[in-house]
């Protein structure tokens, strides 16, 4: 921490509170942002991936989001309350440590064989993501003035997607492009020796990058614990509410209620989105003549288009929103998200897939937006209202699954990847109303 002439021009810096710099502590959290999202978007692709290496259909597959955005729910309020009782520091210190258990567990996971020690991993490695959430995204909201909040974590979850593409990246280069090339109906006709087989080795190439990924958690915890963390404006044991009052005060709390619902189905159409590109442009690319393998493949390039583009924007809504009131530019790129997926779910074929493509550059503003609205007004029960936030991410668990089953019904009227997409056209429903509500 460095004390700042007023006058400088350090003192105009988002990351700077009552003539203190906090550039320092702002850099390390930061890494924890692109840290989960490589997790987020390594694993989006493996849907697929399960559901091709143990012969399983897309529901059993999705079985993959709802451990992972499981955890998330089930760690967010234990994650607030630990906070509350020690410090920010403290609960990014036992995030990673999570975080690099569940990668850890990959190992052990692939020698056994079976699916669900896999999601066991998942779980923990997301319990310790939900550590992470609970405790950087409020910490970055009082990292500065309470005017510039809301930028001030746009720009934090500016690195969020640069670690999405570093995810997308190696999932495509090091897990996919690796797999055997046979396809699923290929598979089908193996016999149980030759199964086992093809399994074991598709898993070996699987763990492989969470192995490393396992490093680059333990280097971070190791500088974090080296870097002093401070204490921002946490109120003391004795001067804090009792956690019933807090959830009490919170629920009272409109904004904040009607932010949690927000999120909830805004990372239910994040999520969907990206999980389910791999279905819809390898349905459009083997159409065209494509096997299996390459239409996955390509659909991932796709799909880290669509990152890029999502990266950007968050920094073109960061300079917007110095002229546009938050609520405003989130109800605008919800209901342009809406008439995208019009074209995703009608026109299909390769113009369908550049709409949901466009559709990330909508999504860049919203879960940073939605949250700082979200926990504007409450005060000294950040923790707790960063909890109930990060609980809404189980939206990415429920909803990637009742799109995965509109998948496996095989409707006639539409392709049923099409159709599926009704799902997140509906979320930017309620994200768009939102959005309106907090426009004035």
């Amino acid at each position: 921490m460095t004390t700042i002439n007023n006058n400088s021009k350090k003192s105009r810096l988002l990351v700077t509170r009552e003539g203190v710099s906090y550039v320092l502590p702002f850099i390390v959290v930061t890494c924890c942002f692109a840290l989960w999202g490589f997790a987020n978007d390594i694993t989006n692709p493996m849907v697929k991936a399960f559901s091709k290496i143990f012969r399983m259909s897309v529901t059993d597959g999705a079985l993959v989001q709802v451990a992972f955005y499981g955890g998330y729910f089930c760690m967010a309020l234990p994650a607030a309350m630990f906070i509350r009782r020690h410090s920010f520091k403290s609960g990014i210190v036992m995030g990673l440590a999570l975080y690099a258990l569940g990668v850890l567990l990959f190992i052990p996971a692939r020698a056994m064989g079976s699916f669900w020690p896999f999601l066991v991993a998942y779980f923990i490695l997301t319990c310790g993501l939900s550590f992470l959430e609970t405790t950087s995204n409020p910490y970055i909201l009082l990292m500065g003035d309470r005017e510039t909040a809301t930028r001030r974590l746009n720009l934090a979850q500016s690195f969020n997607p640069i670690g999405s593409l570093a995810g997308m990246f190696v999932a495509m280069n090091f897990i996919q492009a690796r797999l055997s090339p046979l396809d699923t109906a290929q598979r089908a006709q193996l016999d149980d020796a030759q199964f086992q087989a093809l399994k074991q080795s598709d898993l070996s190439v699987l763990v492989q990058p969470y192995a490393m990924l396992s490093i680059v958690i333990i280097l971070l915890l190791i500088v974090l614990l080296a870097v002093k963390i401070p204490v921002v404006h946490q109120a003391t044991c004795e001067t804090r509410v009792p956690l019933v009052t807090a959830v009490k005060r919170l629920w009272a709390n409109r904004p904040y209620r009607n932010g949690v619902l927000a999120q909830f189905f805004y990372v239910g159409a994040q999520i969907t989105c990206w999980t389910f590109i791999i279905q819809y442009g390898t349905r459009i690319f083997m159409a065209e003549g494509m096997n299996e393998q390459a239409a996955e493949v390509l659909s991932q390039r796709y799909n880290i288009v669509a990152m890029v583009i999502f990266c950007t924007m968050r920094f073109v809504n960061i300079y917007l929103m110095k002229y546009f009131k938050p609520g405003r530019l989130l109800a605008f790129f919800a209901a342009l998200a809406m008439l995208l997926l019009l074209g995703v779910i009608f026109v299909g074929g390769r113009t369908g897939m550049c709409c949901l493509v466009a559709v990330s550059a909508c999504m860049s503003l919203m879960f940073p937006t939605i949250y700082g609205l979200a926990l504007g007004g409450v005060g000294e029960d950040a923790e707790v209202g960063s909890a109930g936030l990060i609980m809404a991410i189980l939206g990415g668990s429920v909803l990637p699954a009742l799109q995965a089953m509109i998948i496996d019904t095989g409707v006639q009227v539409l392709p049923a990847v099409n159709l599926s997409f009704v799902v997140p056209l509906a979320c930017f429903l309620v994200v768009m109303f939102y959005g309106l509500r907090n426009s004035h």
